[in-house]
Order: structure tokens, then C-alpha cells, then sequence
């Protein structure tokens, strides 16, 4: 049974930086390309961030590009999130996610690409 388990939000101010981690467990990490997604109240659920099974390869929503990073330890079975330059709009449960298939494409952020879903992280940035 595959969990994601994410940590690291919190409560920061405009400007600053957070680190969000996504621990895995349940099968093999470094076999399935990562995603990372995020929710605000109102809002549908939108992608921030990919990151392949190797880590060779990231893509970014336009919205976080040049301030988010992501990464993954595959010794470690997690992902990270990166978050600088933080601005109030960013707000959101943030969710990481794992593809249902290992060496997957990536596939432009759709959230039906990602079978495995954490329970989020709440991350809100004060202006």
C-alpha cells in the first residue's frame, strides 16, 4: 500500500521560504516520477511541479517558475518543494502525488496522471 506523507508547511511572511517533504512508502520511489499540487479555498486543485523518477528532468507551472525547486532523495524515498520568494497568492493545502505507472511521462500537470496522493500541507503566507 503506497502512503505519501507530506510535512514541512507552516505560517510565513511574504518574502520568505518554506521546504515542503514528501516522505513515500509502499513500493519502489525511484522507479515513479512525483508531482506536487496545490488547492486554495474556492479554487480548484493545480499543479506546481514534476520531477521524473531520476530527477534528471522538472517542470514547473509558469506561476511558481524560478521560485519553487523540486528535488528528490531516492535513497531517502522522498521529494521535496523548495519554496522562496513566497508571495500571499501561493496559500494552498499543498499535495504531493505519485504516478500509477514507474518511468512514466510526464503529462503536463493532469492531476488523473498521479494515482497516490497525500493528505496535504497546509501553507499560508501573510502579506
Amino acid at each position: 500500500q503506497v502512503q505519501l506523507v507530506e510535512s514541512g508547511g507552516g505560517l510565513v511572511q511574504a518574502g520568505g521560504s518554506l521546504r515542503l517533504s514528501c516522505a513515500a512508502s509502499g513500493r519502489t520511489f525511484s522507479s515513479y516520477a512525483m508531482g506536487w499540487f496545490r488547492q486554495a479555498p474556492g479554487k480548484e486543485r493545480e499543479f506546481v511541479a514534476h520531477i521524473n523518477w531520476s530527477g534528471a528532468r522538472t517542470y514547473y507551472a509558469d506561476s511558481v517558475k524560478g521560485r519553487f525547486t523540486i528535488s528528490r532523495d531516492n535513497a531517502k524515498n522522498t521529494v521535496y518543494l523548495q519554496m522562496s520568494s513566497l508571495k500571499p497568492e501561493d496559500t494552498a493545502v499543498y499535495y504531493c502525488a505519485q504516478q500509477e505507472n514507474p518511468y512514466s511521462s510526464f503529462l503536463n500537470g493532469e492531476p488523473r496522471g498521479y494515482r497516490y496522493w497525500g493528505q496535504g500541507t497546509q501553507v499560508t503566507v501573510s502579506s
